[in-house]
């Protein structure tokens, strides 16, 4: 098969029912492109695999792990095996609708886009333990990174390859995607695309995802803000922490001249808590600075990218 145009890459966990509509959908919306399809299977326990056998055709490959590693691991694995100039990825279960991208494909080429991101516009999903904490993670992380899309939750987008394929998957980072990208410096847009209701199988997320939401929202922010610069943060916060501490251990000390009794004071201990803090946090922003750097030199990384070089005729 010639190099494709287009990868569409699909993570499925446990997914056996959907299989075979998932893969009739997309050959039959996808007929007039020049695509593959790459599926990865994050060590499924039921039929997945045998079903995804049955029903592939030449233009579908399938990676196979030996174990759940989660989505984000697997998606990650999924853009690196794409051979696509555009990269589309989208969920196993039938609520993305494969018949939206090439309307979304052709709005990336057209304008120039490099994301093009899915919105829900009629999201098929339950009200209290779905809708409602998704706008709330959404409307938190909006206004804390500053990265305006109105649905961080939705998994269909379509990228150009060298975005999808820098933009460092580690841990469930596959939530904030857009805020990665952002960091590539990548042009990025919405569009409503269709949702169906869940009717095979069950979802794979609960409200306890919550809290990792958050965790990795934290995570994100320092990249987003001190990855290049960690001293700031810490350097920063231990100078404050440094400087109270003296302030308070100087104002001990002329009590102390003063012939006041200060042992046992409460304040005493705080003021070489914040002493010792402080140079703990000092210390700890020269290390993180040194293995950025060692980050950077030993795989001869830049702290930039080019998006491209003109030359004057």
């Amino acid at each position: 098969m010639p190099t494709p145009e287009l990868s569409v890459v699909i993570t499925v966990f446990n997914e056996e029912k959907n299989i075979q509509p998932l893969l009739a959908a997309i050959y039959d919306s996808l007929q007039h492109l020049n695509y593959e399809v790459v599926l990865v299977d994050d060590g499924s326990t039921d039929l997945t695999v045998e079903e995804i056998r049955q029903h592939a055709n030449h233009r579908t490959s399938v990676l196979i792990f030996n174990k759940n590693y989660g989505q984000t691991t697997a998606l990650s694995a999924g853009i690196d095996n794409a051979k696509g100039e555009f990269i589309a990825t989208m969920d196993g279960d039938l609520q993305n609708d494969p018949s939206d991208i090439p309307m979304m494909l052709e709005k990336a080429k057209l304008e120039n886009w490099d994301v093009v991101a899915g919105r829900r516009a009629n999201r098929q999903d339950g009200f209290v333990l779905r809708k409602v904490p998704s706008k709330i993670a959404n409307w938190v992380i909006r206004n804390t990174t500053k990265v305006y899309m109105s649905d961080y939750g939705c998994s269909l987008r379509v990228y150009k390859a060298h975005i999808a394929q820098n933009l460092g998957l580690y841990g469930e980072l596959h939530r904030f995607i857009p805020v990665l990208a952002k960091q590539e410096g990548a042009k990025m847009t919405e569009v409503d695309v269709k949702h169906h209701p869940r009717i095979h199988g069950v979802s794979k997320y609960g409200i306890n995802r919550t809290f990792k939401v958050i965790a990795d929202l934290i995570l994100m922010l320092f990249f987003q803000k001190y990855f290049q610069r960690p001293i700031h943060i810490f350097g920063t916060a231990g100078l404050l922490a440094f400087g109270a501490g003296v302030i308070i251990n100087i104002y001990m000390l002329i009590l102390k001249i003063m012939g006041e009794d200060i042992w046992g004071r409460p304040i005493l201990l705080v003021g070489f808590i914040f002493l010792l803090g402080g140079i703990q946090l000092i210390t700890t922003g020269i290390v993180a600075e040194i293995i950025v750097r060692t980050y950077y030199e030993s795989q001869n990384k830049k702290t930039y990218r080019i998006k491209e070089i003109h030359r004057g005729e």
